[in-house]
């Protein structure tokens, strides 16, 4: 049986050995390294998919399985006809297992080898996800990419806790690759964990690679260590992962940390941070973050990023935008959500062109420079950097 899910490895920096690849998925393929805009209620919020491929040039999306089993329920989406039908999507979705979730929302959980028992954080009604649950939810809602059932261990946390966890976690694995019913629609990805503990990390990644998983996830980790322990920590994971195979860091968004994992080895990462900031008025841009509801804007007529091709740089003055936020009007989160998702898209296209021109280095120094100003201490990023003279 052929893998729905399969990567080719394009170029690789001479200097950091980042990739430059691509996945291909039954909905498309997906030039990496990339940026995935996430979904999590089978929407990204205040954009309609045609604006996510025209203003945006998003490739995939993610949304997420705690949510949508909550509410619609993944049977009802199964009625629609998969989450490509029912949020009228026709490019690569991924969608997370629910672990984050159930360990971060939910109420009163209860982990044990079967699975975990919780409460709703919406009415408190109890609930249960294990491996084969989740399998089964994901199977539903039917997206391109799938992920293994995990928990993701909080920081910080002992070494011997962290060892149990991960432990049971490749046993979830097994019992998720067990419980997948599509393998020939759907690519189901395992997740490393092993917090903040190098040899569990490495015993981590080694035994879900013996399963074959046609991709892997770095989880566990942007969970509230300092960068330079995360950059550490994922600079010693990845050499163990394949290299014909995608890899994949959950939950970062911010550009350095795009960079950052790039150098170490990944090509997929997702964020809420670019809408989630959007909404409270705040624009990434290649001179650093903009508060546009700060009064210094009251008056600027100029665009929120002058070295921006998005349809809001090219349309909208931050004196405008700045009075939609203080007004509560919603086309003011529209226009800053629009600008950051194809901020950091973009951004993930210029990594591409720059991995391909044997210059990452080159590029990561020039964009630190502009976003965090001549100051910045780049080498305090370089912690795990393998770089070639």
């Amino acid at each position: 049986m052929s893998q729905p899910i399969t990567y080719e490895l394009i170029k690789q920096d001479a200097k950091t050995g980042a990739r430059r690849g691509r996945i291909h998925t039954p909905h498309g393929d997906i030039e990496t390294p990339v940026f995935m805009p996430v979904g999590t209620q089978a929407t990204v919020k205040a954009m309609t998919p045609e604006e996510l491929k025209e203003m945006v040039n998003a490739k995939i999306i993610l949304s997420n399985t705690y949510h949508l089993f909550l509410r619609p329920g993944d049977e009802l989406v199964a009625e629609a006809g998969g989450l490509h039908s029912f949020m009228h999507w026709d490019r690569p979705i991924l969608t997370d297992c629910g672990g984050f979730q159930v360990f971060s929302l939910a109420k009163l959980r209860d982990i044990s080898e079967e699975g975990v028992h919780f409460k709703s954080h919406l009415d408190g009604s109890a609930l249960f996800i294990s491996p084969e649950v989740s399998i089964k939810i994901q199977n539903n809602l039917g997206a391109d990419i799938i992920m293994a059932f995990d928990e993701c261990v909080p920081y910080p946390a002992d070494y011997e806790y962290t060892k149990a966890s991960m432990e049971r976690t490749t046993r979830w694995a097994k019992r998720s690759l067990d419980a997948h019913q599509k393998k020939d629609k759907q690519g189901l990805f395992g997740i490393v964990q092993g917090g903040m503990y190098k040899d569990l990390r490495e015993q981590s990644a080694k035994d879900l690679v013996a399963m074959d998983f046609p991709g892997y996830a770095v989880g566990g980790l942007s969970v509230g260590e300092p960068a330079e322990l995360m950059y550490e920590v994922l600079a010693a994971t990845t050499p163990f992962l394949p290299e014909n195979k995608p890899r994949y860091l959950m939950g970062v968004g911010s550009p350095d940390y795009l960079i950052e994992a790039v150098l170490r080895g990944i090509d997929m990462c997702d964020c809420v941070l670019p809408t989630r900031i959007a909404r409270n008025g705040t624009a990434m841009t290649s001179k650093g973050k903009v508060v546009v509801r700060n009064a210094t804007y009251e008056r600027d007529w100029s665009p929120l990023d002058s070295n921006c091709d998005c349809y809001t740089c090219k349309n909208y003055t931050r004196a405008y935008i700045r009075h939609l936020i203080k007004a509560g009007e919603i086309l003011g989160a529209r226009l800053l959500t629009i600008h950051n998702l194809r901020f950091l898209v973009r951004l993930m296209e210029n990594v591409r062109k720059a991995i391909e021109e044997d210059r990452l280095l080159e590029f990561r120094e020039e964009f630190y420079k502009g976003y965090y100003g001549d100051d910045f201490d780049i080498e305090k990023l370089s912690t795990g950097l393998n770089i070639k003279d």
